[in-house]
């Protein structure tokens, strides 16, 4: 059994930002904090070199050996480096690193185990490009010996270290407080970039839930804040304005939301109706990178409704998707004008509404010769959004799609 995990490019590097206080270039930003007990460092990496070459990083500044280690958060690869960790540690004589995560990280590693094939299909849509994404074997996964439910205090003798829960985008994501220096580890919460609710292919995220969490963290008043991905944030008033504009944007979309679900809207209705202010979606830390509001809007709208979100009664017990396709087909006589029209709509630069309209013809079995050209259409038109939508998720999902189309 093997799953496809939920990664991105690592970026390498190795930087010193407060005494004894290291970034580590992994899976975003890996942390290592110099105490008295040892180092406690925050994920390890993946892949087959990149764990040793951190360690390495790590040991041009440093001998103490490594006390702990924290799960920032539990999706896959950015922890595949314990097991380097570890021997090393057994390799120098070290007692074996704690493994400190969230309680709830144990039950997502037994989710995906028990989802691998389909964590390994999403995974090959949302990371079309082979070099982003890992196979790891599910006995190869490493679960942690320590768990927490709120709060856990690593004493470091010179250095109290307090590791906190930060639901956000996960429900076992993790930060952690020094409060004598004011230095506080954002986790998978701080990304600086619009808040990654919604993901297409993801499960239902708390927006509110991740807005709580961000305003928590304003309210330690931290002068040092160490994101995620993305460079340290500097300054009370800096890091406030940083983590104050997206739980601001979540909480102003869940209201939006809620407002139209009240007066009957449906998903789509929401998502056209909304509007978004530029002094929230225009801020620097809010950049549509990764996640974007629409994605947002639709993850707040599914948390509230079941399936039924169309609110079109052909949807309540469809026929079978080949099936459908090809009664629609049956029903077209003039396919060539389908084409025609799909193509004008291009040209008069609407993408999206011919999509809607070559999917009479893509969606249909068989090798009907319009089908054909509907379906090349289809995947030149998906190929634009590839190119220019601002989400790096959607331009892969985007990849993905077109590249089925093609076989």
């Amino acid at each position: 059994m093997s799953i496809e995990t939920e990664v991105v490019k690592p970026s390498e590097f190795f930087e010193t930002i407060a005494p004894g206080i290291h970034l580590i270039g992994a899976l975003g930003n890996s942390c290592a904090v110099e105490t008295e007990a040892g180092v406690v460092q925050v994920d390890t990496g993946g892949g087959r070199r990149l764990p040793q070459r951190m360690i390495e990083r790590l040991r041009s500044v440093t001998q103490l050996p490594i006390h702990a280690i924290l799960y920032s958060h539990g999706h896959l690869g950015y922890n595949f480096g314990i097991p380097a960790y570890q021997r090393h540690a057994q390799d120098r004589g070290d007692p074996s690193p704690r493994l400190i995560a969230h309680e709830n990280l144990v039950r997502r590693y037994h989710r995906y185990i028990e989802t691998a094939g389909l964590q390994g299909y999403l995974n090959s849509m949302q990371f079309p490009d082979g070099g982003l994404a890992n196979t790891v074997h599910a006995e190869q996964l490493c679960f942690p010996d320590e768990t927490f439910d709120s709060n856990l205090t690593i004493d470091g003798g010179n250095r109290e270290i307090e590791v906190f829960h930060a639901p956000s985008e996960t429900d076992d994501a993790i930060g952690f407080w020094i409060a004598e220096e004011r230095i506080l580890y954002g986790g998978s919460a701080v990304i600086q970039s619009c808040p990654n609710v919604g993901t297409p292919v993801r499960t239902i995220r708390d927006a509110i839930r991740w807005a709580e969490t961000l305003e928590a963290m304003i309210a330690r008043r931290p002068e040092l804040l160490i994101p995620e991905w993305g460079a340290p944030v500097r300054g009370e008033a800096q890091i406030a304005d940083t983590l104050g504009v997206g739980a601001r944007a979540l909480r102003y979309l869940r209201q939006a939301v809620v407002e139209r679900m009240n007066a009957g809207m449906t998903d789509i209705e929401v998502i056209h109706d909304i509007e978004y202010p530029s002094e929230i979606f225009e801020h620097p830390a809010m950049k549509p990178i990764y996640g974007c509001p629409e994605y947002i809007v639709r993850d707040i709208y599914r948390s509230e409704n079941g399936w039924w979100t169309s609110r079109n009664a052909t949807d309540l017990h469809p026929g079978a998707p080949v099936d459908a396709a090809d009664a629609i087909l049956s029903a077209i006589t003039d396919r060539k004008a389908v084409l025609d029209r799909a193509r004008a709509l291009r040209d008069r630069g609407q993408p999206q509404l011919a999509l809607h309209v070559i999917d009479l013809l893509a969606l249909a079995p068989g090798n009907d010769v319009n089908v054909r050209a509907a379906r090349a259409f289809k995947a030149e038109l998906l190929d634009g959004f590839a190119q220019s939508h601002p989400s790096v998720v959607s331009r892969n999902l985007y990849r993905s799609c077109a590249a089925k189309i093609r076989g």
